[in-house]
């Protein structure tokens, strides 16, 4: 996704400093995303920070007290732009239960939500030991709830397809993890693998978990995963 830049002073073509505080914030947060992509954690500091957004320490300070909570400010935005985005798109899918786990798979691969620069966030924070007890105590909330709904949709599917013994937690969980997987796949592999790919492994999946409500993707689909592994 690309970051809308700052407005300009029509005297000096540098950001104007006197932006409404959430604007400055976003600005700064988008910065920070930025930084972490490029420096990784270690190397972000309120310096990178400001350099990227084309302001000052003392804005930053202002508006973030360390870096410690500019960096938690940053991860709760992505959470919480994630979590608002699959959450509308379950709120606005058809009504039955695989409309809504669709939506939120694919609401995973959105071009607004998948991009590199913030799946490095992601992987900063997984990355580091001493990070991952911020991670939980920031996000833990908004995953419990997302698989919580996903599976009270395996359990509604299973129930209307007759699946005998579905293992529903079971394939809740696998697609928690395959989430995680793709989006790794997709940072660390960008000329071999992209959204669509990733999406089409999860479709696959689904229609290898619930055949009677899930089609395999398309036979090119297919065709390009294979070519794309091969030539990892």
């Amino acid at each position: 996704m690309q970051r809308t830049a700052p407005p300009l002073s029509p005297d000096t073509g540098k950001p104007r400093r006197t932006e409404p505080k959430q604007v400055r914030r976003r600005q700064l947060i988008e910065a920070t995303i930025d930084s972490i992509a490029k420096y990784g954690i270690a190397g972000t500091t309120m310096s990178t920070v400001t350099d990227i957004a084309g302001l000052s320490i003392g804005l930053v300070n202002f508006h973030f007290q360390s870096k410690q909570n500019l960096l938690e400010e940053t991860l709760k935005f992505l959470a919480r732009e994630h979590h608002d985005h699959w959450r509308r798109a379950y709120e606005d899918a058809g009504l039955s239960a695989r409309d809504k786990l669709l939506a939120i798979v694919d609401s995973h691969f959105h071009s607004k939500i998948c991009t590199r620069r913030k799946l490095a966030v992601w992987y900063a924070f997984f990355g580091e030991a001493g990070r991952r007890t911020v991670y939980r105590a920031l996000v833990d909330a908004i995953d419990d709830e997302r698989f919580a709904l996903s599976l009270g949709l395996c359990q509604q599917i299973t129930d209307e397809g007759g699946y005998p013994g579905h293992p529903v937690t079971t394939i809740a969980r696998t697609l928690e993890g395959l989430y995680d997987g793709l989006w790794l796949n997709i940072l660390m592999y960008p000329e071999t693998f992209d959204r669509d790919a990733a999406r089409a492994n999860v479709h696959a999946y689904l229609a290898l978990a619930f055949p009677r409500h899930f089609e395999l993707p398309q036979q090119e689909t297919a065709g390009r995963l294979v070519q794309m592994e091969r030539r990892r």
